[in-house]
Parts: structure tokens; C-alpha cells; sequence
């Protein structure tokens, strides 16, 4: 469960000096620290859990999104979120792992979202069409299709039958919300790929 500092003083305000009783918790293993002012209890919790307490408002995306739906192959290390108006990059590493929250445009950020409850918690996730959009975001423009087909599939390594699943209609709706040439040209390699 994770704790503020706040929360855990209300529940120690019997003692005199509550600092000095979180100090002790932290040692027995019983509080982990998260980032100043937050507190984990449970260290066996899975660290994207944890991910929208630490920085917000902010969404896990990015390549943490696409290993989370099969899209590439890789098992992603650290936890890579989306954030808007913060206007640079953030990194924040504890025992549960590496987070990492970069920006996304402001009009494009509320698209594409799920919220998702696993016990006693909840995450915002992108949906994979969002993930993507925000991993090309991320990139160098790419001159044409051509390219863009060899950003996808070999050098990402996205998995054909999971791309084969996008939903054309929900890239739409982001490319028009996005100022990216990227996501633009992915939208009409897959409208062409669903003509053929």
C-alpha cells in the first residue's frame, strides 16, 4: 500500500516525535521509501504499480507500454511514463526500479488512456495505438513509409500480429491531436496496409 508522509504522522500522532518512529520502520523493512514523502509496504509490489505516485499526472507509455502488450519483444527495465507541461525529462530510481516521465503535447495527452485496478491499486496505461504514437513521437522525423517500416519492424521489432490488431480508427483520432509528422505517416501506412 502506498503511504504519504502525512498519512503515516495522522497514524502515529500518539508518539513524540513520529520522524523518529518512520526512521525505525524504514530499517525493519516495514516502510520502503519511494521518492521524499511517499512510502511503499509491500517491497515484493510490482514497480509499474507505483509508477503514477511518483510523478504526475502522468500515464505509463512509451516502451514499458509496447513490452506490457506484446508489441516488442523486449522485457523493458525501467518504467516509462507520459507527462504534459512539465517541459523536461525526469528520473527517479528506488528498489522497485527506474521511472522515467517525459512530455507528450498537451491536446494529444488525454487520448488513449485506460485506468486499470490490480488489488489494492490503480495505474493509468496508453492503449497500444497511444503507446506507439508516443514512442514515434519520441524519434527523428522519418522521410517515408519506407523508413518508417524499418523503424517498426527492425529496428523496434514490433510483432506483426499485434500491429495487425491496431485499431486504425483510434490512430486517427491521436494523429489528428498530435503535430507529428511520425504519427501522421503511421496513420497512412496502416490505412494503405488495410486497402491492400
Amino acid at each position: 500500500m502506498i503511504l504519504t508522509n502525512n498519512m503515516i504522522k495522522e497514524n502515529l500522532k500518539e508518539y513524540s516525535n513520529p520522524n523518529t518512529k518512520i526512521c525505525r520502520e524504514i530499517k525493519k523493512g516495514n516502510l520502503i521509501k519511494i521518492v521524499n514523502g511517499l512510502y511503499e509496504t509491500d517491497s515484493s509490489v510490482d514497480g509499474y504499480l507505483l509508477a503514477g505516485s511518483i510523478y504526475g499526472p502522468s500515464y505509463l507509455s512509451f516502451d514499458f507500454a509496447l513490452s506490457y502488450y506484446g508489441l516488442i519483444p523486449e522485457k523493458v527495465t525501467a518504467f516509462t511514463s507520459a507527462t504534459c507541461n512539465k517541459k523536461r525529462k525526469k528520473v527517479y530510481n528506488n528498489q522497485f526500479g527506474t521511472y522515467l516521465y517525459r512530455d507528450v503535447p498537451e491536446k494529444v495527452y488525454p487520448l488513449g488512456i485506460k485506468l486499470v485496478e490490480e488489488g489494492n491499486y490503480s495505474y493509468q496505461i496508453a492503449t497500444p495505438e497511444k503507446a506507439l504514437c508516443d514512442k514515434l513521437y519520441t524519434l527523428s522525423p522519418l522521410k517515408n513509409m519506407k523508413e518508417l517500416e524499418n523503424v517498426l519492424f527492425n529496428d523496434l521489432r514490433i510483432d506483426m500480429d499485434e500491429f495487425n490488431k491496431l485499431n486504425l480508427q483510434d490512430i486517427e483520432e491521436i494523429s489528428n491531436s498530435y503535430n507529428s509528422s511520425n504519427v501522421n505517416l503511421l496513420y497512412r501506412y496502416i490505412r494503405r496496409k488495410e486497402n491492400e
